[in-house]
């Protein structure tokens, strides 16, 4: 009976443990490693009951644990699932590099990414990188002696190389600069004369380029002038450096931030770092003042309605860099606790530059810059909705409670058509990439904000203050003394050393042939860049140390 009895109490309990989510896989978690490791297995106590697994990750002298053993880490009470052990990876200090986010409820950090979490979204919006036809830069005839010809050479190989960092994802700012200096060195040859004359140099429209435009397709637009090149190449290499900072923010060692907000030296959400700004947002500032000023006005054939080198688009991507950018500032004056008042006033800018890029689009056509107004409306209520809120936290500390409920109910209201303006954006279709910023922890964080920000004002004003409430919100007359961000000058590189007057006297444009056929058609296609995937790949809150 006795043994019965026993067998009867582990059935019992066996069947007990099924209900309890947690227990069955912290005993999976010990009994799939083995001997091989030694895992330490820390319980937490959850506020839906049950427990966490959370795996150390310490080897034992065995060897490495395989990686096709299914093991727990992090896996909650609430929604238990088996991940393989090349998904799980260890933080510092306890052996896993990869921590989430504090529970509401918990005064400390989880460690071990919970892997049923959805992963971080994207919080910047990005229009695809122009495509452009071959160029193979052999004039035949033309070129009459070897420097000539090994000039052309350079020039081919630089371009085909500039062109293969566009799609590489290990590509660094470092590794683009100096693609970029040699091939626009070599490539100004062809606009400037090498004896510093003002004379146009002959070469100029020797060769025909093609080029495609972020928001027309890929039917490309063709002009026979090196400085369409220039410019064109010009225009791509900025939009790379915001690409590479969208990249930056899907990294798993990101540890946070807005659109921007940053974790030392990286734009979060996961984004780009406070140092890094000035390498990676605002190089896209510079070129393209320098391009439309000194440039364009220099092409012969005028620029198209629509097409990336018309003045709307440029000043539209050049505000939108400047607003990308000073997020980070934000990010960091909320993370170091700065005052209120100066938050605020960074948050109204903000908003004031997402709406100016607006208005720039306004008279384009919906059907290309229809996704891309989406994104820039929405960031403008959500930062509208981070200066009303910190300045109802102003309000506040100056005793006019009543003021900054209605401060912080107009924050409300600006907050909730973000949300909707989120939904909308990922409905809308059109060019480019899709940000979901409403999935950013960033993003969600605002929300508790104002809740809890509103509820106190109410609470103190019904208690303490006794104030009326304004009909009317406060009007936001905010302008940051610091804090702003500024472009980076620019310059295009100087004239490559091997462009000497012999050399450029070595073309002979007598020598061309007169029936060009292999001038390409203005209306082919061009194929597309397939570009880096820059989905992030976890989901994070806002720190930085």
């Amino acid at each position: 009976r006795s043994r019965e009895a026993g067998r009867a109490g582990r059935k019992w309990r066996r069947g007990r443990d099924r209900e309890r989510p947690g227990v069955r896989e912290a005993r999976r978690c010990r009994r799939s490693a083995g001997s091989r490791a030694a895992p330490q297995l820390l319980r937490r106590r959850r506020p839906h009951g049950g427990a966490v697994c959370v795996c150390r990750g310490a080897e034992a002298p065995g060897g490495p644990r395989r990686a096709n053993r299914p093991v727990l880490c992090g896996v909650t009470a609430a929604r238990p699932r088996k991940v393989s052990l090349s998904a799980c990876q260890t933080a510092p200090g306890l052996g896993c590099e990869r921590a989430v986010p504090q529970h509401p409820s918990s005064g400390k950090q989880i460690w071990c990414k919970q892997h049923y979490r959805k992963k971080m979204t994207h919080w910047f919006h990005r229009n695809p990188l122009k495509a452009t036809a071959p160029v193979s830069f052999n004039f035949y005839g033309v070129a009459t002696t070897p420097a000539a010809t090994k000039v052309c050479n350079d020039l081919r190989l630089s371009r085909t190389r500039l062109l293969e960092l566009f799609t590489d994802s290990s590509c660094n700012p470092e590794m683009m600069k100096n693609a970029t200096d040699l091939y626009f060195s070599l490539l100004q040859g062809f606009i400037l004369s090498p004896d510093d004359s003002s004379q146009e140099c002959k070469l100029r429209y020797i060769q025909n380029f093609k080029w495609t435009d972020t928001l027309q397709g890929h039917v490309p637009s063709a002009q026979q002038d090196a400085v369409f090149e220039l410019v064109s190449m010009g225009f791509n290499v900025a939009l790379w450096y915001t690409k590479y900072a969208s990249r930056l923010a899907g990294k798993e060692e990101c540890a946070s931030v807005p659109s921007c907000i940053c974790e030392q030296s990286v734009l979060v959400p996961c984004g780009c770092g406070i140092e890094s700004v000035s390498a990676v947002n605002k190089p896209f500032l510079s070129p393209a003042p320098n391009v439309q000023e000194s440039h364009i006005p220099k092409l012969i054939t005028p620029v198209e309605k629509g097409r990336d080198l018309e003045a709307r688009l440029i000043d539209s991507y050049i505000i939108q860099c400047q607003a990308e950018a000073q997020e980070v500032t934000i990010a960091r004056a909320i993370e170091l606790k700065h005052n209120p008042g100066l938050i605020a006033a960074l948050a109204y800018e903000t908003a004031n530059f997402y709406q100016k890029a607006d208005q720039t689009l306004s008279s384009l056509d919906p059907t290309y810059a229809g996704k891309w107004r989406k994104y820039l409306d929405l960031k403008t209520c959500f930062y509208m909705a981070y200066a009303y809120c910190y300045h109802g936290q102003t309000l506040l500390a100056s005793d006019k409670c009543g003021e900054a409920i209605r401060s912080l109910q107009e924050s409300e209201k600006f907050f909730a058509k973000a949300e909707a303006l989120c939904k909308e954006y990922g409905e809308t279709k059109g060019p480019g990439t899709t940000a979901k910023p409403s999935g950013h922890l960033f993003f969600r964080k605002l929300g508790s904000l104002i809740k809890n920000t509103l509820e106190k004002c109410q609470r103190e004003n019904g208690f303490i203050y006794f104030q009326k409430v304004p009909a009317e919100a406060p009007q936001l007359e905010l302008k940051a003394n610091y804090g702003l961000v500024e472009p980076v000058p620019f310059e295009f590189p100087a004239l490559n050393a091997h462009w000497t007057p012999e050399t450029l006297a070595a073309f002979d444009l007598t020598k061309r042939p007169k029936d060009d056929t292999t001038k390409p058609k203005p209306d082919e296609e061009v194929k597309p860049l397939k570009e880096p995937d820059i989905k992030p790949q976890k989901d994070s809150g806002c720190h930085i140390s």
